[in-house]
């Protein structure tokens, strides 16, 4: 596929993601709910659902389904529950209970840190399914394997499916939408979203359609993705595989297709089903969800302080604008408070977040009273950016007084004339590449700051360096 070709293309995602809840027990039964214990141990009668077995609905689940939707603007409606019938080892009902045309949950949003905002149809609750794992053959799929095993301890886990409109324009789009949705799952206390663990899974709807058209695409339905670097690899094969047929005159088929992580492409699986080929018809043995309004609005008080919300509090603090990358990373790794405090002490807003962003990532955050002073040092002069970095690291490895430390390390800042005397002395050295520089080759700076660098040992300040060339460029 040419890029000529892809530009004429506009790629059209909706994702269905599925998120199992923190519940202590199963939706209908008293049955840990629990990862990792030896298969076909939390079953019982209701889950298997054995003759003379009731469901019961897990109060515990219904709120945290609840919170799921008023954390993504969604209006709580009174539902129902329904069977969805379809004949697969991993439901021994040979039904799934879900919410099919009354869902909980309907009508919402979520922002993502690029500005960017993506509808949400529903998030619906429903029972997750067995795990059949297909031995044998290669490949982990049903086609050439020996024998198949079934662990029916998922069975009956209570799931969220969040709907999204299909919004989404690219893979990347895709995988900001799923990480945003991550952190505010764990925000909220609904879920631990480990994808590894199979609580939060990923089916994606693709299509294309030509640039400009309103019409949407025949889409193909990819199953089953359990990373969000799988989601963007695929997002991105199926739209080459999609705009080569299109282009070749070949017509696309709904389907529902599987992604082959050590292959990196998708395959067929079966031809999509529609909402009449699972015969839904509503749960005889549940009566209908209708949460009061009381509850409703218990539940939305109890929400904390969202990623989106934090971005916007963390942009007016710092004076930086809310789709600046490093005010969206900050939020994600949890510093949002840290770089706040740092402001408030008297540390620049663009400084305090380019210092969180890229020097603390993963690791422990310093007291908010050193890293502050920090950033007021590297501010007024007295440390260089490299060794500012020094001492960030020194502070959050080992803690004390960052002036300690700097002195320890021996970071006196270099009187103004010293650092001049190195910028002339550089210049000498070096004529030809300073007359590069002089007659317009920018990049030759870098050059010139590394010689400074080095000839005072990391003791100037790169800005002030750069400052002085420009100086002597004009002098």
């Amino acid at each position: 596929m040419t890029a000529t070709a892809a530009s004429t293309w506009e790629m059209v995602v909706g994702l269905e993601v599925h998120c199992e809840l923190a519940t202590a027990t199963k939706l209908f039964c008293g049955c840990r709910n629990a990862f990792g214990d030896e298969p076909n141990t939390n079953i019982c009668p209701i889950c298997l659902g054995l003759p003379g077995s009731l469901p019961v609905l897990n109060r515990q689940a219904v709120e945290l389904a609840m919170r799921v939707g008023l954390a993504l603007h969604c209006a709580v409606e009174p539902s129902i529950f329904h069977r969805k019938n379809y004949f697969y080892p991993d439901m021994p009902k040979d039904y799934q209970v879900s919410q099919y045309d009354q869902p909980l949950n309907v009508g919402g949003w979520l922002d993502l840190p690029d500005g960017s905002r993506v509808g949400v149809t529903r998030a619906h609750m429903e029972e997750d399914t067995g795990k059949t794992t297909h031995v044998g053959g290669g490949g982990g799929r049903i086609h050439g394997a020996d024998h198949s095993l079934v662990d029916y301890n998922r069975a009956g886990v209570p799931l969220v499916e969040i709907v999204s409109e299909p919004d989404i324009r690219s893979a990347d789009q895709a995988k900001a939408y799923v990480n945003e949705l991550r952190a505010i799952l764990v925000a909220i206390g609904a879920s631990d979203a480990r994808m590894e663990e199979g609580s939060l899974r990923i089916d994606a709807n693709v299509s294309m359609r030509r640039a400009g058209a309103e019409e949407l695409g025949t889409r193909a339905e990819i199953k089953n993705l359990n990373s969000v670097r799988s989601l963007g690899r695929a997002l991105e094969y199926e739209v080459r595989r999609q705009v080569e047929r299109l282009e070749a005159g070949e017509p696309i088929v709904q389907e529902t297709r599987h992604w082959n992580e050590d292959e990196g492409r998708t395959s067929s699986m079966r031809s999509k089903e529609e909402a009449y080929d699972y015969r839904y018809f509503p749960e005889p043995d549940l009566v209908p969800l209708a949460p009061s309004d009381e509850w409703v609005s218990g539940v939305r008080a109890s929400l904390p302080v969202l990623p989106a919300d934090r971005r916007v509090a963390l942009a007016a603090a710092t004076g930086v604008p809310v789709t600046d990358p490093a005010v969206g990373t900050v939020v994600h790794q949890g510093l949002d408070d840290l770089v706040t405090a740092a402001v408030e002490a008297g540390a620049d807003g663009r400084l305090a977040l380019n210092r969180a962003a890229n020097e603390l990532a993963h690791r422990a955050a310093p007291d908010p009273g050193a890293f502050a002073k920090v950033l007021r040092m590297e501010g007024d002069g007295r440390l260089t950016a490299t060794q500012a970095k020094a001492v960030l690291a020194e502070l959050v490895a080992s803690g004390g007084d960052p002036e300690a430390i700097a002195a320890a390390k021996g970071f006196e800042a270099l009187e103004g004339d010293v650092v001049a005397a190195a910028v002339d002395a550089a210049i000498a050295a070096h004529p030809g590449e300073w007359e590069r520089y002089a007659g317009g080759e920018a990049k030759l700076a870098g050059f010139f700051v590394g010689k400074v660098m080095a000839a005072t040992s990391g003791k100037a300040d790169g800005k002030a360096v750069t400052a002085l060339l420009r100086e002597r460029l004009t002098g």
